[in-house]
């Protein structure tokens, strides 16, 4: 029985341990992946709490205090991505169909074959941009037979290395730029689309290279590839979409430090996590995959979608474009030293050979 309090104060030391790292502002891989599982160690902390009622004191009170502050550290980036708080993109009013896009995103996981579960689920939605991430030649073949004559307009860039990227619209593309900002093997989309009514968006579509320990040592060239383009569009603010796997979940360092470099807003926030991975253990996921808007837009739906082989779920959010309700909503801001911050980053980046 003494061993009971004991392995209970380990369990409640290591929940301590990674939340307190996760403030650390260092690019260690396994630093910023305490940022991933908040809800998991805000969930562990309160079945730790409650098992520390069953104990005598001091134990009673040490412990139970401890569960209780990795709690409340947790909930603070948490509760953002619930129901409890205020949305940060309102919601769309019925109408002016013509005005609205519809996007779907899909990491199909390279070694998956079921090709024809995710074309049925795209058929099912009918969107009208259609994101595929980790797509290479094989997917390609499959897409191409299903998709070109529904959906005319497409960037194609079919990789093997776990990269690739397509992008299928019924909607017109224009000043469409495939670009490597970062690294020479990680590609990125910059597109306007043309929306029924005429009006225009710029579409960026990005999946940076995770912080993994088969991947990258460090988080700064994901994190870099998203303040470049964040900095670019706080320098050219038109209505503007961003969409990909950004290998970063919602309430991370990095994530909300592009919302604020750029000014883009989160559907998400007050609405849901929306966690797309992983699909394979319910226990353990989190939002990756993103989309984010400027100030000029709405929110008519937003959903994850029936998984089909990968590890990540598709998601699909349809937004309006209604610029006469852009003074609704309040754009995160940057101060001076986080833009700072953000360029030498950047500069760090391009000048440095990443280690794996």
């Amino acid at each position: 029985m003494a061993l009971y309090p004991l392995a209970l104060g380990g369990a409640v030391s290591l929940l301590l341990a990674a939340t307190i790292i996760a403030k650390l502002p260092l690019r260690w891989w396994w630093i910023r992946a305490c940022e991933f599982p908040r809800l998991q160690l805000a969930s562990a902390a309160l079945v730790t709490a409650l098992l520390s009622l069953t104990l005598e004191s001091p134990w009673h009170w040490l412990l139970l205090g401890a569960s209780l502050l990795v709690i409340i550290l947790q909930a603070r980036f948490i509760l953002p991505w619930t129901r409890l708080w205020p949305v940060q993109v309102e919601d769309a009013e019925p109408g002016q169909q013509a005005r609205c896009v519809t996007l779907l995103i899909a990491n199909v996981l390279t070694p998956n074959r079921q090709a024809s579960r995710l074309i049925e689920i795209i058929h099912q939605n009918d969107p009208d941009l259609v994101l595929t991430l980790e797509s290479d030649a094989w997917w390609q073949e499959r897409l191409d037979a299903a998709l070109d004559e529904g959906w005319p307009h497409s960037i194609k860039i079919p990789l093997d290395n776990l990269y690739g990227m397509h992008l299928y619209s019924r909607l017109p593309l224009a000043d469409t730029r495939v670009e490597w900002l970062v690294q020479d093997d990680i590609p990125s989309i910059h597109t306007d689309v043309t929306l029924e009514s005429g009006d225009t968006l710029r579409l960026h579509a990005l999946h940076p290279r995770p912080p993994a320990p088969n991947e990258s040592e460090e988080t700064l060239w994901r994190d870099a590839e998203l303040l470049l383009v964040g900095r670019a569009i706080h320098r050219n603010p038109i209505p503007t979409i961003v969409a990909g796997d950004l290998n970063d979940v919602a309430w991370s360092r990095t994530t909300r430090l592009f919302c604020r470099i750029s000014g883009m807003l989160d559907p998400r926030r007050g609405r849901g996590m929306y966690s797309t991975f992983h699909a394979r253990y319910p226990l353990l996921r989190w939002p990756l995959d993103h989309i984010f808007t400027s100030e000029h837009f709405t929110l008519k739906t937003m959903r994850r979608l029936p998984g089909f082989g990968s590890d990540h779920f598709p998601i699909l959010a349809s937004l309006c474009f209604r610029p006469s309700r852009a003074d609704e909503h309040a754009p995160p801001e940057a101060e001076p030293a986080e833009r700072e911050w953000a360029r030498e980053t950047i500069r760090e980046a391009r000048e440095r050979e990443q280690k794996t």
